[in-house]
């Protein structure tokens, strides 16, 4: 496989790495060299695998876990990968006008509804190339294929979930949205794996960010809604309630 180069983007903000207002949560020591427009998903991030696009040492592990998998008779296929800013400012987008005005919901509903599964742009950890969302391609399935249904018993992708349940963690990808009832933010999402030796230290930098003033300097739809209450809420919940061991 070639390394992909992703092309720099032009839009680009004067950014300040103000420490964020929340008290820190771990220790990680992490590395300064993570820029601001690298960790919001707007830099020129070299990615490797043609439909992986991870970092290096990421794309490097999920080759062996893909071949250990293969060996046990499961098809690892990723479903999205890296994803960068502009890519998650239209997914936003297109969910906000279909609640705003298809749904005929408020604004700060629809806000609440978007932020169920799918990121504020600018936060997402699919802009790090670390994470991955992942289902089996041998088994036949209609419809969405990401949904917690499939993963559990009796569904198409029952197999594999068990299988990496066992299995993930030696090759460094570790569940970020685990089903534990006392995590808040984004709902259980089986299929979501992160690298973990890339990815912790890359959210400790990000925890560097102010976050509440990188959005503001932001455009797409529904922004004026954004509160310093409900952005410190949004990290809290969404970006830090994650799996334990990704802190």
């Amino acid at each position: 496989m070639h390394p992909m180069k992703r092309r720099t983007f032009i839009k680009s903000t004067s950014l300040t790495g103000m420490a964020c207002t929340l008290p820190p949560l771990i220790t990680t020591t992490f590395n300064s060299d993570y820029s601001t427009d690298e960790l919001m998903g707007k830099a020129d991030v070299e990615l490797f695998g043609e439909g992986i696009n991870l970092r290096k040492e990421a794309y490097e592990s999920f080759l062996e876990m893909k071949k250990a998998a293969y060996t046990d008779g499961y098809d690892i296929k990723i479903v999205s990968s890296f994803r960068d800013f502009y890519r998650q400012e239209a997914i936003w987008e297109r969910k906000y006008i279909q609640y705003t005005e298809d749904d005929g919901m408020d604004p700060l509903r629809a806000i609440d509804k978007i932020i169920e599964y799918s990121t504020i742009p600018g936060t997402s950890r699919h802009h790090w190339g670390t994470d991955i969302d992942i289902i089996d391609g041998y088994p036949k399935s209609s419809g969405d294929v990401l949904v917690p249904e499939k993963f559990e018993t009796g569904g198409p992708f029952e197999g594999l979930k068990s299988w990496l349940d066992e299995n993930s963690e030696k090759f460094g990808f570790y569940l970020v949205y685990n089903n534990d009832p006392r995590r808040r933010g984004f709902k259980y999402e089986p299929w979501h794996y992160s690298y973990a030796p890339i990815s912790i230290p890359m959210l400790a930098a990000y925890r560097k960010l102010n976050v509440l003033r990188l959005l503001e300097k932001e455009e797409f739809l529904g922004t004026e809604h954004f509160t310093t209450g409900f952005i410190k809420t949004y990290v809290q919940d969404n970006i830090l309630d994650i799996n334990p061991n990704l802190l």
